[in-house]
């Protein structure tokens, strides 16, 4: 791994550009999005044709991939490289049929690099009525359509990944659907931009709470709430859920498998008896643990969401009978 000189640092950013099977990429999506990339999306490299293997060896693999994405230079910035070489590895572990994941960086200069990106964040149908759209694009709704503006900026949550759109699935579901689920108070635990919330809020929640520990995500959260005009009903807040003891009728959880165990005591506390918990962010390796863990005796499956292999738990706590 090469060592960069610390005059690179301001100002700077260091892009990445791996190469994975297909399949792998939400993974990688979304791991470097954790370590503080912003910006990635992903080019195809296939499929192949047969033009492009003279030889005829002709790949049994599914097709690659090319995700890029962007890293400040920072303090963190080797550890970051490090931990990405770590999950690389890993992912080489779990699925040794698939051909391990490789990555080569580019310093970058350019100023207006922070800008480009966003060409390739457009309007996304994630769910049958709701759309997302970055603020900067145009869309016209038709019939139903519940249109969300967002601008990322260092947060994460644009719709584009898996496990965000299956929470938007199952947020849309449940409150389209349960005709007797009570709509009042819903809490978004990593609020990420405030995606989830301002959807609760705009299909019909009375009020939304949405929490994270990272202040540059709140900030975020905040500007998207006040473009969406739902500040009315959705209140952004840099507080840790254990300080929380107001009971909510839903509550959306789109973050990894460790912090989801860790947190299970919270978030079957605070959920309110026939209240709905959507749990999402877990890949299908993590199952056993999960599902150690969730659902219990209060909480029942009532749907599991699949997209690759990535799933989404839609929970209900049980009414208390006593």
């Amino acid at each position: 791994m090469p060592e960069y000189r610390k005059e690179e640092k301001k100002g700077d950013w260091l892009k990445i550009e791996l190469s994975a099977p297909g399949e792998l990429i939400d993974a990688l999506t979304n791991y470097v999005t954790e370590i503080g990339a912003q910006g990635a999306f992903q080019e195809s490299q296939g499929p192949f044709t047969v033009e492009d293997f003279p030889s005829g060896d002709f790949p049994t693999l599914s097709s690659h991939e090319t995700l890029k994405a962007f890293l400040p230079f920072d303090v963190r910035l080797e550890q970051r490289l490090a931990l990405l070489s770590t999950y690389l590895d890993s992912l080489a572990g779990i699925f040794p049929e698939l051909e391990k994941p490789t990555f080569k960086t580019e310093v970058i200069r350019d100023p207006d690099w922070g800008e480009a990106w966003k060409k390739y964040f457009k309007p996304l149908r994630v769910s049958r009525d709701i759309v997302i759209k970055p603020t900067w694009e145009r869309f016209a709704p038709t019939g139903r359509d519940i249109v969300i503006e967002i601008d990322p900026g260092m947060a994460f949550g644009t719709g584009q990944h898996a496990s965000t759109r299956m929470c938007l699935e199952a947020i849309e579901d449940i409150f389209v659907k349960d005709r007797s689920f009570e709509k009042s108070r819903v809490l978004d635990v990593g609020t990420g931009t405030g995606i989830l919330g301002i959807a609760c809020a705009k299909l019909g929640a009375e009020k939304v709470l949405g929490i994270d520990i990272d202040p540059k995500a709140t900030a975020i959260a905040r500007e998207n709430v006040l473009v969406n005009q739902v500040e009315d009903r959705v209140t952004i807040a840099a507080k840790d859920i254990a300080a929380l003891t107001d009971p909510f009728q839903l509550i959306v959880a789109n973050l990894t498998s460790n912090v989801l165990i860790k947190l299970r005591t919270h978030l079957a506390r605070l959920l309110s008896p026939g209240g709905y918990l959507v749990m999402s962010g877990i890949i299908e390796q993590n199952i056993p643990d999960i599902e150690a863990h969730f659902p219990g005796d209060a909480l029942a499956l009532e749907r599991l969401i699949t997209e690759k292999e990535w799933l989404c738990y839609i929970l209900k706590k049980k009414e208390d009978r006593s």
